[in-house]
């Protein structure tokens, strides 16, 4: 039997008046694998923290495009948020919690650590100079498959 796949990709200025749209895109995007309330919230909480991550250290207040590119397999939900900005010098340390390269916004550091919680996988791909993209994926429908005995 052959896999369901369905792609879904939306471009945004980055502005963080567009952060909230992200959220929403996505977990509407996600409704056709029947999600539980806490598994949407999961996906819009990781996608938030990378959308805004984009926003704040990516771009650095400048206005450019994000891009957030979904696919589900399955009941497998992947979520990738890329820009173009000014990249990580340093991904181990940036993926460490309470590490911030914006101490001064009084940023928490905790970004990272959050999508790594809510979301089955997290991948971290970024260059100087050349932007990030941030990889998570999500199996839907797992929460539920208990059965009485």
């Amino acid at each position: 039997m052959e896999t369901k796949k369905n792609r879904m990709k939306l471009e945004f200025d980055s502005i963080s008046e567009n952060e909230s749209f992200a959220r929403v895109a996505v977990a509407a995007f996600m409704t056709q694998l029947n999600p539980t309330v806490e598994e949407v919230a999961d996906v819009k909480t990781a996608v938030s923290e990378a959308v805004t991550n984009a926003i704040i250290h990516g771009y650095e207040g400048a206005v450019e495009t994000i891009v957030i590119l979904c696919t589900i397999s399955g009941q497998e939900l992947e979520v990738t948020v890329e820009d173009k900005g000014v990249g990580i010098p340093d991904v181990k340390a940036a993926m460490e919690p309470l590490f911030t390269s914006k101490p001064e916004l009084e940023r928490s550091g905790m970004g990272f650590a959050f999508m790594e919680a809510f979301m089955d996988e997290l991948r971290v791909d970024s260059a100087p100079g050349q932007g990030t993209s941030v990889y998570m994926k999500k199996k839907i429908g797992t929460v539920n498959e208990w059965k009485e005995s």
